[in-house]
């Protein structure tokens, strides 16, 4: 099963931050996820929140703040002190940091609040720049958001999010059409994605820091999960 490092090695390091990618772009594991929105002047920046309030010293929504503003703030203080200064990384800034390692990047647009029009051309740029195409994983709440990537980039995998259970998941993803299914650990174990798994549908969990739910999931025949803490996973699943 796959190990994914979610918003980096973010268990031991700031969330969606340089430091806890190139933490991750160490380890022996499959990939990285992470989040991006865009700014006020129409950079591609990696953070979670709409807001910087959570993981910042900052406050204010991504999409009103440009890059320079939002580059005035700390990114790293609140979680310990020793990373103080982190600054909030542009889309660009973490590819880079996987370009000589085999990792796969699973980008996802978070478009489910604010729709940021055009952002889906403006990873896709990135992602060709990088020369990335046939290692990113495009993920999204917003499955409008993927099939406008479907439509100007078919050859990138994507990937629909779910935070419900449907009854019948493939049939689902067929009409967007997705590549790959992400479910939340819960939905995991349902009977409706143990059917998804029989037709042979590719599906990764989120977020599996527990390693007992880890193996059980790797008995079900699950493709990847992602998990805050590669490091553990990595122990107890290489011991099971």
């Amino acid at each position: 099963m796959q190990l994914f490092a979610h918003r980096g090695v973010s268990a031991h390091y700031p969330e969606n931050t340089k430091a806890a990618f190139y933490a991750a772009s160490k380890l022996p594991i499959a990939g990285v996820e992470l989040d991006v929105h865009v700014t006020a002047d129409g950079e591609v920046v990696v953070i979670h929140d709409e807001t910087i309030d959570r993981t910042s010293n900052g406050s204010g929504y991504v999409k009103d703040l440009t890059l320079q503003q939002l580059r005035s703030y700390d990114y790293g203080s609140w979680f310990a002190a020793q990373y103080t200064g982190e600054n909030i990384p542009t889309l660009g800034e973490v590819l880079e940091l996987f370009v000589a390692t085999q990792h796969r990047i699973n980008i996802e647009l978070k478009t489910d609040v604010f729709p940021y029009v055009g952002i889906e051309a403006l990873v896709l740029k990135e992602i060709a720049k990088h020369q990335m195409t046939e290692r990113v994983i495009i993920s999204s709440f917003n499955h409008e958001s993927l099939q406008t990537v479907i439509q100007m980039a078919p050859y990138i995998e994507t990937a629909a999010l779910f935070g419900e259970v449907l009854v019948d998941f493939t049939a689902y993803t067929a009409t967007i059409p997705a590549d790959a299914i992400h479910v939340n650990l819960p939905t995991a174990f349902r009977k409706s994605i143990a059917i998804a798994l029989e037709k042979g549908a590719p599906i990764r969990v989120y977020t599996v820091n527990d390693v007992e739910n880890a193996q059980q999931l790797q008995q079900l025949g699950i493709q990847a999960v992602f998990t805050d803490d590669p490091q553990a996973l990595l122990a107890g699943l290489t011991e099971e």
